[in-house]
This record gives structure tokens, C-alpha cells and sequence, in this order.
């Protein structure tokens, strides 16, 4: 019996250092446990259907690449065993692919849509926005889930050959020009005299007049990658504020999250 008790002892003690093999920082894990967390409490109030987008994270972090909650891990990453925060299976692989400091969502891995994000320290964010900005590059996996979002975006034209894409985060936009730069202010101040005039007929005339004024500044292939990432971003960062209101009303962060400090 006694013999017995030792080998169970043995198996259980086993098992548990098996949960606990990731190397994956503890704070790492629990902010994206965080996120896992918010995700599931908003589920589908904000967009319907979001709640069944992929959410497979890519962490780079100075040693390692951790990828998380991924359906198919190529064969460059090696099992890290079973992370006991998120209590799923993590992989890694050495560092050296990506930035440290990005914060993007493209095919990294096996042709999923995947966020690629640095650490909270390296980019420069709280825990809070942190596990925002996750929750903003999982809206753009929903986008890229749409059955013609690929087409649609290689209809654009915009990728000059680059199938990874990075061109998203690297088109030469004109951002510095001088009449550039004054047309999108229009545009901005136009948007915002819409959005708070009681005549809207009149407020939108002038808004169109800043458009056509800012389609005149820039090339038409510009306008395109513009018009693209206004739809892209803008409604990732609308969705972002409007996360932000829910989980300041009604959600409850766990203690450890709370222990990291916002």
C-alpha cells in the first residue's frame, strides 16, 4: 500500500508540474487571460458573431514567441505544456521573426488570422490598455473572418506584391504633406460639426466638399488605401472605446489582473 500511495504521489506531481511547464511569464499569461476574459463577457452585444472569431495570439517577448489559443501550430514551435493561467496548451519558438513592439493582426501562423504583439513593458502600455488594444486587434480578426474580406481587400491593389499583410501597417501614405495634412483636418472638423449640428443637410455638403478637397490632394491609389483604413481602423477604434465603457460598467477584473496595477 505504501508503495502504492508513493507512485500515485509520484503520477499526480507529475501531472502538475506538466500544468505548470510554461515558461510564459505570469504576468504575460494572466493579462491575456484577461482578454480571454472581457471577450467572453462581452460576447456578441457589440458585433454580432464576434464571439466566434478566432482569437490566436502571437506574444514575442525577448527570448521566445509564445503562441496561444492557436488551431494549428506549425512545426517551427515546440509544446511548452499546458500554461496553469490560461489553462490551455502554449507553444513557443525563439525570438527573431517580428518586433518586440508591434501591435498588428495578420496571417503570421499557418495562414490564421493572428494578433503579434509585444509585451505591455516593451510597448509602452498600461495592463488596461494593454488588454484593450488585444481586444481591438481581436475585432480585426472578426473583420477578416468575413468570407470576402480577403478578395475584397486584394481588390484594392494596394499590396504591391506582399502577401504577408505587413503593407497594412507599411504603405507609403502621405502623411507628412503639407496639403495633405490640411485636408484630413478638414475632413476631421466637417466630421465633427455633422455629428453635433441640428442642420444636418448643410453640415453634410461641407463634409463632402472635404472629401472631394482631400481626394484631389493625394493619388487615387492613396485614396483607396485611406478609404480602406478609415473602414479598418476607425471602426477597430470605435469598437475599442465602446469595449472600454462596457468593462468600466458591470465587469469585474479578476484579483490577479488587479494586482498587476491598471
Amino acid at each position: 500500500m505504501r508503495y502504492l500511495v508513493t507512485a500515485l504521489m509520484f503520477v499526480c506531481s507529475a501531472q502538475i508540474a506538466d500544468a505548470q511547464s510554461s515558461s510564459l511569464a505570469r504576468a504575460d499569461a494572466i493579462r491575456i487571460a484577461e482578454a480571454f476574459s472581457l471577450a467572453d463577457h462581452i460576447g456578441d452585444e457589440v458585433w454580432e458573431g464576434w464571439q466566434a472569431a478566432p482569437f490566436a495570439i502571437l506574444l514575442i517577448t525577448p527570448k521566445k514567441d509564445f503562441l496561444i489559443n492557436h488551431p494549428y501550430p506549425t512545426d517551427d514551435f515546440q509544446s511548452e505544456g499546458v500554461d496553469e493561467i490560461l489553462g490551455m496548451e502554449v507553444f513557443s519558438r525563439p525570438s527573431g521573426t517580428f518586433s518586440p513592439r508591434l501591435l498588428a493582426t495578420f496571417p503570421a501562423v499557418a495562414g490564421v488570422s493572428t494578433i503579434v504583439v509585444g509585451q505591455a513593458e516593451t510597448t509602452g502600455k498600461s495592463s488596461t490598455m494593454w488588454v484593450l488594444t488585444l481586444l481591438h486587434e481581436h475585432f480585426h480578426q472578426y473583420q477578416s473572418a468575413w468570407p470576402d474580406y480577403y478578395s475584397g481587400v486584394n481588390a484594392l491593389d494596394l499590396s504591391g506584391g506582399d502577401q504577408t499583410g505587413m503593407w497594412m501597417l507599411n504603405y507609403p501614405f502621405p502623411y507628412e504633406e503639407g496639403d495633405v495634412v490640411e485636408a484630413l483636418y478638414q475632413v476631421r472638423d466637417e466630421t465633427l460639426t455633422v455629428l453635433s449640428s441640428e442642420d444636418k443637410s448643410a453640415s453634410l455638403k461641407d463634409l463632402a466638399g472635404a472629401l472631394e478637397n482631400l481626394k484631389a490632394n493625394v493619388s487615387e491609389k492613396d485614396f483607396r488605401y485611406l478609404s480602406f483604413q478609415l473602414w479598418q481602423e476607425g471602426i477597430s477604434r470605435y469598437t475599442e472605446e465602446v469595449v472600454a465603457k462596457m468593462a468600466s460598467g458591470g465587469y469585474n477584473a479578476t484579483e490577479a489582473f488587479a494586482e498587476l496595477g491598471m
